[in-house]
């Protein structure tokens, strides 16, 4: 490998690392800016999920917004990079606990990532409900011959239902 090559490669994972940063630091900018001008709404998000104290909910729903938002700009002005990235992937992993402890107990909660705007338009759900369909006709041989058009109907109520 040539020294011209090498430092092609290098420059080229720079630049695609630099655009994840971007794309990240600019989720959670966005994401914390929705959530810091409505606070009583993700204090009720962070109560769904039935972990802590209403009070500490609501001091967290103050605070964190600005936390996502101040780490974001830390990715994608690179300053004090570690630090940000630090606290995002402890922020990611303390909401992916609190997930998994919801769903285990059965609650339907929203995650309040986005604020408001994701309680209306449940796009996880959105983007999976097409590939979850054409996943189960594909293994279904009867449906793909016959395109078992009452089969496809009960999976979206299905799906409609899970909303």
């Amino acid at each position: 490998m040539t020294s011209a090559t090498f430092n092609l490669k290098l420059r080229t994972s720079n630049i695609l690392w630099r655009i994840v940063d971007l794309i990240v630091g600019g989720i959670f900018i966005y994401a914390g800016a929705l959530k810091m001008f409505d606070p009583v709404r993700f204090a009720s998000d962070i109560d769904n999920y039935k972990i802590l104290p209403w009070t500490i909910g609501v001091a967290l729903a103050f605070y964190v917004p600005w936390l996502e938002i101040f780490c974001g700009i830390a990715l994608v002005l690179r300053f004090l990079y570690r630090g940000g990235l630090s606290i995002l992937t402890a922020l990611v992993l303390v909401f992916t606990l609190a997930t998994v402890a919801a769903k285990v107990r059965g609650l339907d909660i929203t995650c309040g990532c986005f604020g408001q705007w994701a309680s209306h338009h449940e796009m996880v759900t959105r983007f999976l409900e097409r590939p979850v369909a054409e996943a189960s006709n594909a293994s279904d041989p009867c449906a793909r011959a016959n395109g078992d058009v009452a089969k496809r109907a009960h999976l979206r109520s299905a799906l409609a239902m899970e909303r």
